[in-house]
């Protein structure tokens, strides 16, 4: 009977054994009440119970009576079949998420469970194969082949294909033309798969061995075949074949497939038609980010900047979404026209549009301020990137080298070593060397990094003709001429061109004429019909006061019209967001007579520090025409700064100029004096490097 709590008090339950104990409420545990086995609250009348208590400990024993039915158990090689047959549900699970590393780790557990056992099936190879691919593990994929052949495992037409992929993408285009060679049927898929492996490794010529040897057989193609041969006739310039492959897929309705057309586009650009890869984007019927950015790319390659640019502003108009390939693409552009303000505007849409994470756009940044002589804006970006990769940091390290700044060049590469989240390359070797040749002072450091390639640490790094170019041009800036020349005797190669010319350069700079004529010569005969060549041996032999060799010299280049070919130098400034073009002599800008007067009172102060204009102390430059030579007063250089000194204002500190010429020594004196008498900060970036005129000074060391 239930009865209510209160008027029980007085039962004592202390007497009642109930073996599931943790049935009771803590906050009953000292209270003279019972519980039914149930767990439901009842009283209990004293003397009324009429179940004896042996019954209900009886009835209260469940663990007895609950207890499951023992199964029999399984043989072991039943149990071992199952635990496999878990292992390749695994397998395939992991690599479903993308896990590739641990699907690897288990196959290896199932690699090494002998004979007994379910063998894996079609669908745990299949993913097996993506995991090598994900990894591009070449053990990987010896150790899946392997298993396969060893398990005798029958590969049907499928998934012959997908090893032949494995083998492609992992680069392993040996093993991957011999298991073509041995399968047994062969489709569509099979002969795309190869010759994309060929084209993707260079090896065009094989590509289109195989393709023509289809063709002729089968006459079978799709358009990815064609997008991968017209890849093919791009990385062999052969504009020809080119076409022919163009009219192909005009014939059989594939001139509308979005890859081959932007294939195509690719192709025109590389074998330097424009109008054509032009052509084909118009006619595109729907404009992908892909093509827009091939277009750009083909325009940017054959220095048609300012298309370039007009194709990107045509693209944010179409409403076309961008990604971090177009702003780097357009970042280059930017650093190649010198303006910095359109550079701003790319750099504010990278942030637009959410590419501030992007390792590609981001790095374009950097190496586009650090070409702009804005330094410190590309530490900037560079510091505030979330994940950065080994071209990231070889950016900013040239940028700091281009500068002079090479003791933060070395503190940079030094980061990048204690760090160890990335290995320095054959690049950023170069960079840090650069670096070192480019500043004063760090000859013993060019010696220690030097020396580190090849070393046990960074054995896979042998030094290139490159790096010996600069080393000799940190020797010569030294004035270790004949040092220099012993490590160009000594290279395990046959010298090059660049380490010729740094020790021609040395010597140029420390009066070394006879030295400097026997480099002149190597480079004259390496290169015979190369203008700059004959431009510098005149120079040496004037200098060495050998008339009558550099009458013959001049005379030559006069028969060969190799003056009157070399290029008009020029110089521009950006003022106001404006470019100023000024070429030697010009006359032609709206304030001409205002740049004139603004030029002959700089050189008027300058020379009351001791400037004066010789015409004995300059070469003649190997990049300039012999007539802009001789107005050495009226370069295009000191054109374009006289019209920065007009536009500037006391708040400007800074002007910033650029040419494709190397600047003449009369024209760099004259800057740091400017710089000197204005106070202000001037930086150019000339055919060989930056130079920072700042307090009569530059950071080239007076060597270029």
């Amino acid at each position: 009977m239930e009865l209510p709590f209160s008027r029980h008090q007085g039962t004592c339950f202390d007497q009642v054994r109930v073996h599931d104990s943790s049935r009771f409420h803590p906050q009953f545990s000292n209270s003279k009440s019972s519980f039914s086995s149930s767990g439901d609250l009842y009283l209990i009348n004293k003397g009324k119970l009429r179940t004896p208590f042996s019954q209900i400990i009886k009835c209260c024993k469940l663990d007895e009576t609950l207890r499951p039915k023992p199964k029999p158990k399984l043989p072991l090689e039943t149990q071992i079949r199952k635990l496999r047959s878990g292992l390749c549900e695994q397998i395939e699970n992991l690599v479903f998420y993308k896990r590739y590393r641990e699907a690897l780790e288990l196959f290896e557990i199932l690699e090494s469970g002998g004979d007994c056992g379910a063998i894996a099936n079609s669908s745990t190879y299949d993913a097996l194969v993506s995991a090598c691919i994900g990894l591009r593990s070449v053990r990987g994929v010896k150790k899946v082949l392997d298993h396969i052949l060893s398990s005798g495992f029958e590969l049907d037409p499928y998934m012959w294909n997908r090893v032949l992929l494995m083998h492609v993408r992992c680069g392993m285009m040996v093993d991957a033309r011999q298991l073509f060679d041995d399968m047994p049927e062969r489709n569509l898929v099979s002969w795309n798969t190869i010759i994309s492996g060929l084209v993707d490794s260079g090896d065009f010529g094989e590509a289109f061995h195989l393709f023509l040897t289809t063709w002729m057989s089968t006459l079978e193609a799709n358009s990815r075949t064609f997008a991968t041969m017209i890849r093919a006739s791009a990385g062999l310039g052969l504009i020809d074949q080119g076409a022919q492959l163009h009219s192909c897929v005009v014939k059989m309705g594939f001139a509308d497939d979005v890859f081959i057309s932007c294939a195509l586009i690719d192709m025109y650009s590389k074998c330097g038609s424009i109008a054509d890869a032009q052509f084909v984007f118009d006619k595109m019927p729907k404009k992908t980010t892909v093509g827009w950015n091939t277009i750009i790319a083909g325009y940017a390659l054959h220095g048609y900047s300012e298309e370039a640019l007009s194709m990107y502003y045509k693209m944010q108009d179409s409403g076309v979404k961008m990604d971090h390939f177009t702003f780097s693409i357009v970042v280059r552009i930017c650093a190649r026209l010198g303006s910095l303000d359109h550079a701003k505007q790319a750099h504010a849409a990278v942030v637009r549009r959410g590419c501030t994470l992007d390792i590609v756009a981001n790095t374009s940044l950097v190496d586009l301020y650090s070409k702009w002589g804005k330094i410190e804006e590309a530490r900037i970006v560079f510091d505030r990137m979330p994940s950065k990769n080994v071209i990231s940091w070889n950016a900013l390290i040239a940028g700091y080298g281009n500068h002079g700044r090479g003791s933060e060049a070395i503190q940079l590469f030094d980061q990048m070593v204690d760090e160890g989240m990335m290995r320095p390359n054959h690049v950023t070797f170069l960079a840090v060397l650069s670096a070192c040749s480019y500043s004063g002072g760090l000859l013993d450091q060019g010696r220690r990094f030097f020396e580190l390639m090849g070393s046990r640490e960074f054995i896979h790094i042998k030094p290139r003709a490159m790096h010996y170019a600069c080393m000799i041009e940190l020797l010569g800036r030294e004035g270790l001429l004949d040092e220099a020349l012993g490590l160009i005797r000594d290279a395990p190669f046959e010298p090059t061109l660049n380490m010729w010319a740094a020790l021609l350069t040395a010597c140029r700079v420390h009066n070394n004429f006879e030295l400097g004529k026997f480099a002149a010569e190597k480079l004259h005969g390496m290169e015979p019909v190369k203008l700059s060549n004959y431009v510098v041996l005149l120079n040496i032999y004037k200098s060495c006061g050998k008339d009558l060799e550099a009458a013959s010299v001049l005379q030559t280049l006069k028969d060969r019209g190799g003056l009157r070919t070399v290029p008009r130098a020029c110089t521009w400034i950006e003022v106001k967001k404006h470019s100023h073009v000024f070429v030697s002599g010009d006359k032609h800008h709206s304030q001409t007579k205002e740049i004139y007067r603004r030029l002959r009172s700089s050189i008027l102060q300058v020379s009351k520090l001791g400037y004066s204009q010789n015409s004995d102390s300059h070469d003649l430059l190997s990049d300039v025409d012999e007539k802009e030579d001789g107005m050495v007063l009226y370069h295009s250089e000191k054109l374009a700064l006289a019209f920065g000194l007009i536009k500037s204002t006391p708040q400007l500190t800074s002007l910033q100029l650029m040419q494709s010429h190397r600047i003449c020594r009369d024209c760099h004196t004259f800057f740091k004096l400017v710089a000197k008498v204005t106070g202000k900060e001037i930086v150019l970036r000339d055919g060989s490097r930056f130079h920072r005129f700042k307090d009569g000074t530059c950071t080239c060391g007076d060597y270029w």
